[in-house]
């Protein structure tokens, strides 16, 4: 292992500081890198079309390209995946990475290049491995293997050309080095498998007796793993299989609620977590301090930033501001211009500035996760918050949960019903009711105001569910494993009344 130490260290120096160098000339980068992915993309058509080649400021870009959906993209990217080349990125577009997204059945196909693979995504993987050693000089995960939890892939042919379409993880897994391939388990066959429970039985067989030391995955999806294993190795906890796990990094959904079970499975203090923020259109963002959950915007990786607040998502002509121009504290949705060719894309994330030099974020929800019946404007990351201080007060602990409205009638005020999956649940499910409400209270001031007396919102319902509720709704759908997960909020009742739908079938 000594080679391998050995070139960890010097690339960690030489990347460490690039990394210095963009926190310290933050819009000198941005903007250069504007530049860059303008002059790729000049002789395609939507560069023909906005006139790239004369666009030489933000503002300019601002004014003349528009802001972009999946909806508005998805003739372009179709003719993309039927073998049409330079309509959206300069370089030819093979690999598509096939999401459904939290609030949406259709799957989505994220256009994904070359470029994109190389210096996004693989040079993320490599910064966290950068940020890692620096952060932790005694690391030794090169010592033993690291177990990643991936997705499903395709490969389709349409007119005599291929493109592959699958998770991003999945996508990543195909196209890694071989020299990674090896410190990796499982093999890529079980990796890349589509039937979700059969690849998690097959991982879990072909992981458990191998020194693992790092695990990178969704950490619900990881979780369905780690009780596997720890049922047939007759383990109480994960260090009794792999003494030498120290670290485990996540990303894909908040791991807030899932903290109290990790701790249970894996003894609190043993291993370190580290937070990523990466989705199919690009990966944005890295835990890069120990003692603090908020992540370093990586700004190097091929991506242009807006940020648009969300009071003005539905304005007609909203005001994007750069990032020279954001407010720590405020709740902005995240617009990106990436090498893969997605131009001022409105990806559905929400983010709010923790810090402004360098900058660093956390993630507040999606624009479209969120309850809004009577102008409460409930959003995930409050949700998270007050569950969290009622798990606290009550000793519960949730695998997982969703919030719709509940709306006005001549019978009943408004109010929001919460559908809540137990670990462990709480000894009184009305004190949990009330800790949840009093928190939701306390970190949304809109929520507080609107149930004031009960007189527009009545108390929130609980409903508890039974263990394997949302997994197994997940597996109706076709929707087990890779970055499928259990829409947290939605503005509306589509997912709470299929939920209850199916429980009480399954009842009868």
């Amino acid at each position: 292992m000594a080679i391998i130490n050995s070139f960890v260290s010097w690339f960690i120096k030489k990347r460490i500081h690039q990394i210095e160098l963009f926190m310290k000339y933050p819009h000198e980068v941005q903007q250069e890198w504007l530049r860059r992915l303008l002059k790729s993309a000049e002789d395609t058509e939507w560069g023909r079309k906005y006139g790239f080649s004369s666009i030489e400021n933000p503002d300019e870009f601002r004014q003349r390209v528009p802001i972009s959906t999946y909806e508005t993209l998805k003739n372009d990217i179709d003719r993309t995946r039927n073998g049409e080349q330079k309509i959206f990125w300069g370089s030819e577009v093979r690999f598509f990475a096939k999401s459904s997204g939290t609030t949406s059945d259709r799957s989505k196909f994220i256009p994904v290049s070359d470029e994109a693979l190389e210096d996004c995504h693989f040079k993320a993987s490599k910064d966290l491995l950068s940020i890692y050693y620096n952060n932790h000089p005694e690391a030794a995960i090169f010592d033993g293997k690291g177990l990643v939890m991936g997705g499903s892939h395709n490969i389709t042919e349409i007119n005599n050309s291929s493109y592959y379409d699958g998770d991003l993880s999945a996508i990543l897994i195909q196209n890694m080095p071989f020299w990674v391939q090896l410190k990796k388990t499982p093999n890529i066959s079980i990796a890349l498998m589509e039937e979700w429970e059969s690849k998690i039985e097959k991982m879990a067989y072909e992981t458990m007796n191998h020194n693992v030391t790092s695990i990178s995955g969704v950490p619900s999806w990881t979780l369905v793993l780690i009780k596997r294993i720890l049922s047939l190795a007759n383990a109480s906890h994960l260090k009794e299989v792999w003494p030498n796990l120290e670290v485990f990094f996540h990303g894909g959904v908040s791991f807030n609620p899932y903290r109290t079970q990790y701790n249970k499975y894996i003894p609190e203090g043993s291993i370190n977590y580290m937070e990523t923020y990466n989705a199919s259109e690009g990966f944005f963002a890295i835990q890069d301090q120990t003692d603090s959950e908020e992540m370093l915007l990586m700004l190097d990786y091929g991506i242009y930033y807006e940020f648009l607040p969300v009071e003005n998502l539905h304005d007609k002509n909203p005001k994007t501001l750069t990032l020279d121009e954001v407010e720590k504290g405020k709740n902005y949705a995240l617009i990106i211009t990436t090498n893969g060719g997605l131009w001022r894309y409105l990806i559905g994330d929400t983010v709010t500035f923790t810090s402004t030099d360098p900058y660093r974020i956390k993630i507040t929800g999606r624009t479209k996760n969120f309850i809004n019946s009577v102008g409460e404007e409930v959003i995930i990351d409050n949700a998270e918050k007050a569950l969290d201080v009622a798990c606290n007060k009550t000793n519960a602990s949730i695998n997982d949960y969703t919030g719709a409205p509940i709306y006005f009638d001549e019978n009943q005020n408004a109010g929001h019903e919460w559908l809540i999956e137990f670990e462990n649940a709480p000894h009184s499910l009305d004190f949990f009711t009330e800790a949840f409400d009093n928190a939701l209270k306390s970190v949304n001031s809109d929520y507080e105001a609107k149930r004031y007396n009960d007189m527009v919102l009545q108390k929130p319902v609980v409903r508890q569910m039974k263990k394997g509720t949302f997994y197994e709704w997940l597996k109706q759908k076709g929707k087990l494993g890779g970055q499928n997960k259990v829409p947290r909020l939605y503005n509306s009742r589509y997912y709470v009344d299929a939920i209850l739908k199916m429980t009480k079938e399954k009842n009868r």
